[in-house]
Order: C-alpha cells, then sequence, then structure tokens
C-alpha cells in the first residue's frame, strides 16, 4: 500500500506532482533509465539504488531521500535507497533544512564533523539513516545495484562503479556554489524541488507498468 507522507510533506509532494511539465525530455529518457530497471528487477525480493556525488553532502543525499520517500509514495516497498561519495565529508546543513521546510522531520543523532541524522517521512514506515560515506561504504551494498550520479565530477571520477548493475548520470547543479550570498536558501529550495518532482518522476513511471498492487 502506499505511504501516508507527514502532513506538511505530503503538501508539498502533491506540489510536485504537479509539475512534472516542467521536466525536459531529455531529462525524463535517462530518468526512466532508473524506472526501467527497477521494473526489469521487480522480482528481486529487494532492488537498492545508490546516489553518489562526490562528497556525499548535498545532491546524493537529497536524492537518497527524495528517491526512498518516492518509492514508499508509490506503495514499492521492496525498493531502498542509499547513498555516498568519491569521499566523504559530512550532510551540509543547509540541505538539511531544505529538507525540514519540505516537511521531512529530522533529528540530529551525533555531533562531530560527520553528524548521523534520522529523517522521518511517514509515521508508519522507518527513518532514514543520513551521514556522509564513500560509495563503496559497508553500510551500502556492494552488487546489483544501480549506480545514480547526481553530479558530473563523481560521474568523471566513476566511468565504473565495482559491483553496479547499471550506471546512469542524472547530474545536478551544486547549490554549493550559492553558500554565503543572498541566493543560498533559495538555490537549496529549488534543488530540493527539482529532485523531489524527479523521483516522484521515476516512481510514477514504474507504477505504470508494475502497479503496487503486484508484488512490489
Amino acid at each position: 500500500m502506499p505511504t501516508q507522507l507527514l502532513p506538511h510533506l505530503a503538501q508539498y509532494t502533491q506540489q510536485r506532482l504537479d509539475e512534472f511539465s516542467r521536466i525536459s525530455d531529455e531529462r525524463k529518457a535517462n530518468l526512466e533509465k532508473i524506472a526501467n530497471f527497477i521494473s526489469n528487477n521487480k522480482e528481486k525480493k529487494q532492488t537498492d539504488l545508490i546516489f553518489i556525488c562526490t562528497h556525499n553532502s548535498r545532491r546524493s543525499h537529497l536524492s537518497q531521500i527524495w528517491a526512498q520517500t518516492a518509492a514508499h509514495f508509490y506503495g514499492f516497498k521492496n525498493v531502498k535507497t542509499y547513498s555516498g561519495g568519491t569521499e566523504s565529508t559530512a550532510f551540509n546543513p543547509r540541505a538539511v533544512h531544505a529538507l525540514e521546510k519540505a516537511g521531512f522531520e529530522i533529528e540530529k543523532k551525533t555531533g562531530g564533523d560527520n553528524p548521523v541524522y534520522m529523517v522521518t517521512y511517514s509515521s508508519m514506515d522507518p527513518t532514514i539513516k543520513a551521514f556522509s560515506k564513500k560509495f563503496s561504504h559497508q553500510q551500502n551494498p556492494q552488487q546489483g545495484f544501480c549506480a545514480v550520479l547526481t553530479c558530473s565530477q563523481a560521474d568523471d571520477a566513476c566511468p565504473f562503479v565495482p559491483g553496479a548493475e547499471e550506471r546512469i548520470a542524472i547530474p545536478y547543479d551544486d547549490p554549493k556554489a550559492f553558500d554565503g550570498t543572498d541566493q543560498e536558501e533559495p538555490q537549496y529550495d529549488e534543488r530540493c524541488r527539482q529532485i523531489a518532482r524527479e523521483m516522484l518522476y521515476i516512481f510514477s513511471k514504474v507504477e505504470v507498468l508494475y502497479p503496487a498492487s503486484t508484488n512490489y
């Protein structure tokens, strides 16, 4: 059954569903490659997606969290999402704030240079544990996954991702470029909206092929 999202998050999500026409045809074609991977792995007990960017700080976290939310929103509860970087830093607090504004409940569980956050999108589903790590980290799957490259640097640095069944690039502009400017918060909000819109689009296409009433 589809997930019931937290109230403010549900409103935010509905707004993004109404924006699919803003996604270019070229972009949709790449997003549908991810939908096809999920569809082609429908018989598996679990289908894994790893979102990869350079520092596992902004875009890969936003993508992981929104993809997991979209999967459960559409009722595909054996899809599990992960994230990682070519190196680890920290989940950037500006990206955390953008997600909170969207309606996620986020609790910071540890301090230090690389804090652990618990992200809640529904009172009925597991929270997402979010912290910065390399894509090869032991908490990420080691084989049979789809590697989704969310920045051009990671795309260039990872022509081959060990263990990946498929590798797909959907780079996003980095809101980091606006840190410390008056455009900082609007740019993080826009990247959050774009990634939400596109992750929801992916799972809307999976639903067309394999409705939530099937084994998914």
